[in-house]
């Protein structure tokens, strides 16, 4: 155990993987209240903000830091992941916050990026493995309510450090570089995940793990060879995909949306902003983790995703409602990011895949998912100044409108099961590489009431 660090073990654990959550959110926060400043003090277009922002941890960073760290999260374990990304997250924080032109910019967008993309699905992994199967969406919730905090105290430093300028965005990044190096402080007690070191893994004295058995690091291969597992990575990226391609511009956009909408002032933005996420922490702790291990999780689900869709068709077609219509859209938005599509889906994409590849499922899809906001992310400032907020809003409301019929259609059946169970379930026999009986039909994705 290193640095002399205590075993970190139920809730604390649970906390400490979450943080990856917040500083995820976090950082993209941190980009997208200081881009207007980074815009003006390099001279830079908006193509330029769009490429910038698309290279980042909201999209092809992070896009390509889960598809090499979902898989090597398989191989090597949990833990593992958690003893470097960390540190390569600090790293690309502080050159943010040191950035002198956009060179050094685009190194340190990436670079976090990068972080970001190989922490979450661990995090998603872990904390659903370690959890009570009664209590999982609980569990699961913290990361979310982790990544809810992470806006809030964002865009709340943005509004308080306004005055300074681009300096008050260096100190946002700063911000992150202590919390990140707390984090990995209380991490070193971290132990392994047990479901995944009693699935043919064996750890050394010291806890960590040793090279991975010939039955283990299934990862991609062992993803792509059932057709069960196809068929959960079409219908959660679906559920996914589609709601992050809004969430994703307007984790990032939104302070130019608000502009769009006739809201000019950076304070009152960045304040409308902490209304969104105080709302979203609010929805999360009270609605979806005290009520998702406890109701059907379908009805559930589209009780959080039509206030999302209802806030942006008020905002496209109320535009000139003034202060009304945006304290209407973000207290409605806010509420639907809280019980939502990523709440259910970082539950879901533990629950739906074997361990052997479990991790891997979710840097796949996050890969695609986060590849898919980055194209649009690439284009989005430059569309939103050249067709406005109704013909964008319209675009937003459609991606919103197929993420709720995906999940009311498919939900899965999965609520207050053992992860083994559900495998069993769904496959059709245990796939843990010490069990090998005989194999019968895949199960295709359970939709049944939950």
């Amino acid at each position: 155990m290193k640095l002399g660090a205590k075993k970190t073990t139920g809730w604390k654990a649970t906390i400490s993987v979450a943080m990856s959550n917040y500083i995820e959110a976090g950082s993209i926060i941190a980009i997208a209240t200081s881009l207007g400043f980074w815009q003006d003090e390099f001279g830079i277009s908006n193509f330029a903000v769009g490429l910038l922002a698309a290279l980042s941890a909201n999209a092809f960073g992070a896009a390509v830091g889960a598809a090499i760290g979902g898989p090597l999260c398989d191989r090597y374990g949990r833990k593992a992941i958690y003893t470097y990304d960390l540190m390569v997250y600090m790293a690309g924080v502080l050159i943010a916050a040191f950035a002198v032109n956009v060179g050094m910019l685009m190194i340190a967008f990436v670079v976090t990026g990068l972080a970001v993309g190989a922490g979450v699905p661990a995090s998603w992994t872990y904390i659903a493995e370690q959890a009570p199967s009664g209590a999982r969406a609980k569990h699961v919730g913290t990361a979310q309510l982790a990544w809810s905090v992470g806006p809030l105290v964002g865009f709340a430093l943005a509004a308080a450090l306004a005055p300074l300028g681009l300096l008050g965005s260096r100190l946002i990044f700063l911000h992150l570089f202590v919390v990140a190096a707390v984090v990995w402080w209380i991490r070193q007690g971290l132990t392994e995940s047990k479901i995944w070191t009693e699935e043919g893994r064996d750890t050394a004295a010291d806890g960590a793990p040793a090279p991975v058995s010939s039955s283990g690091g299934e990862g991609l291969r062992g993803l792509f060879s059932k057709k069960v597992n196809i068929t959960a990575l079409l219908v959660l990226i679906g559920i996914y995909g589609f709601w992050n391609t809004v969430a994703g511009q307007a984790g990032i956009f939104m302070p130019r949306v608000y502009e769009t909408a006739g809201l000019d002032s950076e304070v009152q933005q960045n304040l409308l902003q902490v209304l969104v996420w105080g709302m979203t922490v609010l929805a999360t702790y009270f609605v979806f983790m005290r009520l998702a291990d406890h109701m059907s999780q379908r009805l559930l689900f589209a009780l959080g995703a039509i206030p999302g869709i209802f806030a942006w068709a008020v905002l496209v077609m109320f535009t000139d409602g003034g202060m009304t219509t945006l304290l209407i859209f973000a207290i409605c938005w806010g509420i639907s990011s809280g019980v939502g599509a990523q709440a259910f889906y970082s539950l879901w994409a533990s629950e739906l895949f074997a361990t052997p590849y479990r991790a891997s499922a979710q840097g796949f899809m996050f890969f695609v998912v986060r590849t898919a906001t980055g194209a649009l992310s690439y284009f989005f400032p430059t569309l939103l100044a050249a067709t406005g907020l109704a013909w964008v809003g319209l675009l937003l409301i459609s991606c919103l409108t197929i993420s709720l019929i995906i999940g009311v259609v498919w939900a899965p059946n999965t609520r207050g099961k053992e992860l083994k169970d559900i495998e069993i379930e769904r496959y059709g026999y245990p796939v843990s590489p010490e069990l090998a009986p005989t194999p019968t039909p895949a199960h295709p994705v359970n939709a049944g009431s939950n």
